[in-house]
């Protein structure tokens, strides 16, 4: 039996096509991905030749060099970049095609996660390195506590579950990654009213995807808007928050690092302690 998928594939092709066309004006989130990654991969000396960009948007990934394929969700931004159009948990490449993949600003809207994981794992070849960045955590924290305000006693399934940190390990060593590492950074925007936010949220397509969601009236966005102002600081702006988790992990080969065999320490940790009295 197939589970109930989290997100509305169709609801989502429609957002990313919608903010194609303006996108540069709000990928100032994505744009500090491409920089984390960039530093990730300046840390890794050796050249990636065949690259996949999982979940493209407006292509501004590069690496000089590199034959880079791009997939994304929504139609518009494949054709801008002369990529495919397909869901980051439905690629279809043959086993070992690339030697790097990059995913930046999409899996937190991905309905299997597990399952691009381990795509994206069998699409490397050995020694290949997946990298990538998504909103996670505690992501939107003042505007999921204005919404929740605003509707009160009964409040609508309006924000995306978000993985932490901790589950994005996890979901880097049960898709069979080598050498997982998973660490977060946390953005803050300040916002001079609720409207100005949720502009940016639809500009960058990372609105509401959850089907079968009650639009929203005016009632509520104004008491939503209300509720955001009174988080603001003194000088009138409220701090929105962005936690960015970022995932590296390497398709496994035998010439990369192994851990130490559990129990074959040759100093005990009691000795270890005495050693810096």
């Amino acid at each position: 039996m197939t589970p109930p998928e989290i997100f509305d594939r169709a609801l989502r092709r429609r957002r990313r096509d919608r903010a194609a066309p303006g996108y540069a004006e709000f990928d100032f989130l994505r744009a500090h991905m491409l920089d984390g990654i960039a530093e990730r991969l300046d840390d890794v000396k050796r050249e990636f030749r065949d690259v996949l960009d999982l979940g493209s948007f407006s292509g501004a990934f590069t690496l000089p060099g590199a034959r880079i394929t791009r997939i994304d969700a929504g139609g518009r931004f494949a054709a801008m970049t002369g990529g495919l159009q397909a869901d980051e948990d439905r690629p279809n490449f043959p086993d070992g095609s690339f030697d790097l993949i990059v995913s930046m600003g999409v899996l937190d809207q991905v309905n299997d996660v597990p399952g691009a994981l381990a795509l994206a794992r069998r699409a490397l070849r050995p020694d290949g390195l997946f990298l990538g960045a998504f909103l996670g955590g505690d992501s939107l924290a003042m505007l999921r506590r204005a919404f929740l305000e605003a509707e009160g006693e009964r409040p609508v399934a309006r924000f995306h579950p978000r993985i932490d940190v901790r589950a994005a390990g996890d979901l880097l060593s049960r898709a069979g990654f080598a050498l997982p590492v998973a660490d977060v950074e946390t953005l803050t925007v300040r916002y001079a009213g609720l409207g100005n936010l949720l502009r940016d949220l639809r500009g960058m397509a990372a609105t509401n995807l959850l089907p079968g969601t009650p639009p929203l009236r005016r009632d509520t966005v104004a008491r939503a808007a209300e509720a955001f102002a009174r988080q603001a600081d003194a000088d009138g702006r409220t701090a929105e928050r962005f936690d960015i988790v970022y995932l590296t992990g390497w398709a496994p080969d035998p010439s990369q690092p192994k851990p130490a065999r559990r129990g074959s320490a040759t100093t005990s940790l009691a000795d270890a302690l005495k050693a810096r009295d």
